[in-house]
């Protein structure tokens, strides 16, 4: 830092030197109004997603986000984002999709005009309600429904709303808006948005008992056909099988195969699970054995599938981002060797002279305070050192050592001992992720909740299974950057703390908001220990010391074979 002050110093000087001897030099600054750019990678996204190709369609949304500038392009660049968040909930990766979109807040939230809004807080609503989490669906379904937007956008919130009521089994509540929407100009045009909302009425009429049930049902069928709404008639299918699984069986067990058939054309992975969960249930015999087959194909494998998808967007964002870094630096690398060009041109003897002067002035100034910002970075460097040191003495050198062991003392060709070489290397790619990430910076803002989370989940194994419970509900936003980073690492080092020595299997954490305080309670069924062994342990030293500095209170309970038990309570 001090040498980056010096040498703007010294270019100020040299640049008034310069300017009494020549005239002033004006880079060349090229301007480039990159629109149409950007109008043709969103043009090439459309296109693969209509063809259903969404990982070319993602690819050049991601490419037409990165050529936007925020402040100049902000309908290509919220446009762009929606469609990839809606891409990534496609695919249920719903908590992928809530951080993209959550990419354009900045723009949304200061900027004028609804249509942004809506698409923003809708793709929210939607994973929200695809999670299960309908307190903050219903908060992102009505910001939406409260905008002063288009009457198709406005008569979308309500149908969402609806869905949302459905979903809560608040049947009369969704009848309420479904029938008033039936009553719409707009709507009784729109084919694909009416044959959704009968659709819906219908369903809620069977669960209530209207006779007007199946007359809704069928007409948003009908329609859906001639209008080969493939989507639509998935879920028409699905509802027809329910009005008729407890009056005609056979016809229900139709319904669910044709909703299965459309879901499989759509690759719809959660509607394939559900129409086969229905057809097990109406089945008999080898069709129900090979149903149940199918299901539980499907349901192992979709976790794989999904966790690939999310890998290849991420990569995508990964690749994208750092060509357009490298795009940038050459630029600038660019302009400034342009500059220098200019700059040498126009030098004149004095200038060296100037420069002689300045070197010699500053010379001693920057010889002194460069030792000792140089002293201060060294003695930093050798903390940091030490600490990551002794954590690969600790964790790593061993496994590494055994690793090598292993590959000179076993025969390699085999696939078994492939695979124990493999998880072997796995291992110690997992603790070498693990250290990177405790020495990484911990963001802020409206990432810090899903980075806490992400650190807990990084935790779990097979034989480790760890629950959080109200981390949702306590105000972050209110808390300040010293305080969250205490939360982080407090419940960092108590997780090390359990993996290293509870050999538990269990762990809960748990979250309260009890008047101006935060209690956080930790509880693991592990092996436990003495309260003096648990005060020799530096990592839980430092958890009591950085509670302490918010003058807040820590409590362990642990006696063997009884688990461990910690209460922390600091104020908001």
């Amino acid at each position: 830092m001090i040498s980056k002050k010096l040498h703007f110093i010294i270019y100020i000087l040299l640049t008034f030197t310069i300017l009494g001897c020549k005239k002033e030099l004006q880079p060349i600054v090229e301007t480039k109004n990159n629109i149409s750019e950007i109008e043709k990678l969103i043009t090439l996204g459309e296109k693969f997603y209509e063809s259903s190709k969404y990982d070319s369609s993602y690819y050049y949304f991601n490419k037409a986000k990165l050529a936007c500038n925020p402040k100049q392009h902000a309908k290509q660049f919220v446009y762009s984002i929606s469609n990839l968040a809606t891409i990534q909930q496609n695919q249920g990766d719903f908590s992928g999709s809530e951080s993209t979109a959550m990419e354009a807040m900045p723009i949304v939230e200061t900027t004028t005009n609804p249509n942004f809004k809506w698409n923003i807080y809708t793709i929210l609503g939607n994973n929200y309600l695809n999670t299960f989490d309908h307190e903050n669906a219903y908060y992102y379904y009505n910001k939406a429904l409260n905008l002063k937007t288009d009457k198709p956008r406005s008569n979308a919130s309500k149908n969402n709303m609806a869905v949302l009521y459905m979903e809560k089994n608040e049947y009369d509540k969704a009848i309420q808006i479904l029938f008033s929407l039936t009553l719409k100009k707009e709507v009784l045009k729109d084919l694909q948005t009416f044959s959704r909302v009968i659709d819906n009425l219908g369903y809620c009429y069977f669960k209530t008992g209207n006779p007007k049930a199946l007359m809704y049902l069928n007409q948003s069928l009908k329609i859906r056909e001639e209008n080969k709404d493939t989507w639509g008639l998935t879920t028409s299918y699905l509802h027809l099988h329910f009005y008729y699984a407890e009056i005609n069986p056979i016809l229900a067990s139709y319904y669910a195969k044709q909703s299965y058939e459309k879901a499989t054309l759509l690759n719809s992975v959660n509607d394939r699970l559900h129409s086969l969960r229905l057809l097990v249930n109406n089945t008999t015999g080898k069709q129900q054995k090979l149903y149940s087959l199918t299901y539980i194909h499907i349901n192992d494998s979709i976790t794989k599938v999904r966790q690939q998808a999310k890998n290849q967007f991420a990569k995508m964002k990964y690749d994208s981002k750092k060509g357009k870094e490298e795009i940038l630096n050459l630029k600038a690398q660019k302009a400034e060797n342009e500059l220098q060009l200019q700059l040498q041109k126009n030098t004149t003897l004095s200038l060296y002279f100037v420069l002689g002067t300045i070197l010699t002035v500053t010379g001693f100034t920057y010889f002194y305070l460069i030792e000792k910002s140089k002293r201060e970075k060294l003695k930093t460097s050798y903390d940091t050192e030490v600490r990551i040191a002794k954590k690969l003495h600790d964790e790593l050198a061993n496994d590494v050592y055994q690793t090598m062991v292993f590959s000179e003392t076993h025969d390699l060709s085999t696939s078994h001992n492939k695979d124990l070489l493999l998880d072997k290397l796995d291992t110690i790619y997992s603790r070498t992720r693990n250290i990177s990430k405790e020495n990484s910076i911990i963001p802020m803002g409206i990432d810090f909740l899903p980075n806490l989370k992400e650190m807990i989940s990084g935790f779990s194994t097979t034989s480790v299974t760890i629950l959080i419970n109200g981390a949702d509900s306590i105000p972050w936003h209110a808390l300040s950057d010293m305080k969250k980073i205490t939360v982080y690492r407090v419940l960092q080092e108590l997780l090390i703390n359990m993996k290293k020595h509870s050999e538990a299997s269990l762990a809960v954490l748990s979250f309260k908001k009890v008047g101006n305080n935060l209690h956080l309670d930790y509880t693991d069924n592990g092996i436990g220990a003495t309260l003096e062994k648990v005060n020799l342990k530096n990592g839980l030293q430092n958890v009591e010391n950085r509670i302490l500095a918010l003058k807040g209170t820590i409590a362990f309970k642990t006696k063997p074979s009884t688990g461990f038990k910690s209460t922390v309570i600091f104020p908001l």
